[in-house]
């Protein structure tokens, strides 16, 4: 099938930059955020980001956390965005081999919500898809990565084959994704993973679409509370 007959309107995306790199000051990322995201608009999908940093985002694992002790926190605002998308994408940076501080403190922001469920009972990030996309000059590209789509996951996405993509130049002190000579923007094995990544959420995310969502049964938080269970039985008493 021709490129041109894949057609995901109706799909919404987000892509979360968690660069340490405040607007408008250059972020390697965002070069591999800009790929991905120019295969999904050529092909419809609805695409919305954001740099978390350049947001007062607060640091703890609640919804709200002016509700406990912070004066402010723009996660509340935010969320909506969030909650709106079919495609979340978290891409950020290498620092000391592991993800930056702002990854890990929007993947807990994420996490605030885990408890919460959807219309069928489900957790509310169910029936959603994840990737991750991460560049650096260190070792750490598939740390870092999975560690995200692990996350993802535990929450309730849904993640794809080859949901993930990045770069990494020489170890070491170096040139950036984006700087000239790098040989980033031109590498065939990042190229090829951001596009089979993208395409892979974009399928999964018309699948689940299309379908109503993850099957409600067997994972309905509200069903189990009610006493419903699932064909589990209580191991026998014996081999405790």
């Amino acid at each position: 099938m021709a490129d041109n007959e894949w057609d995901f309107t109706g799909l919404e995306a987000l892509f979360i930059n968690t660069t340490l790199k405040r607007s408008p000051e250059l972020s390697n990322t965002q070069g591999l955020v800009d790929i991905s995201a120019a295969i999904m608009e050529k092909h419809g999908v609805s695409v919305d980001q954001f740099r978390a940093v350049d947001h007062d985002i607060a640091t703890g694992v609640y919804p709200d956390m002016t509700e406990h002790g912070w004066a402010t926190d723009e996660w509340p605002q935010l969320w909506p965005r969030v909650e709106a998308a079919h495609i979340l994408v978290v891409a950020g940076p290498i620092w000391l081999g592991d993800n930056s501080s702002i990854t890990k403190q929007v993947i807990e922001r994420l996490y605030a919500h885990s408890g919460e469920t959807n219309e069928h009972g489900q957790y509310a990030f169910y029936g959603r898809v994840g990737g991750a996309l991460i560049t650096g000059n260190e070792d750490g590209v598939k740390h870092c990565t999975s560690n995200i789509l692990y996350s993802l996951q535990h929450i309730g996405y849904t993640i794809p084959p080859q949901a993930d993509a990045g770069w990494i130049g020489e170890v070491g002190p170096g040139p950036s994704y984006l700087d000239g000579g790098s040989g980033g923007p031109e590498n065939d094995f990042t190229n090829r993973n951001t596009t089979f990544m993208t395409w892979n959420l974009m399928h999964f995310a018309q699948l689940l679409k299309t379908a109503g969502g993850v099957p409600a049964h067997g994972n309905q938080r509200s069903a189990w509370d009610d006493g419903e269970r699932f064909d589990f039985e209580q191991p026998n008493p014996e081999y405790r």
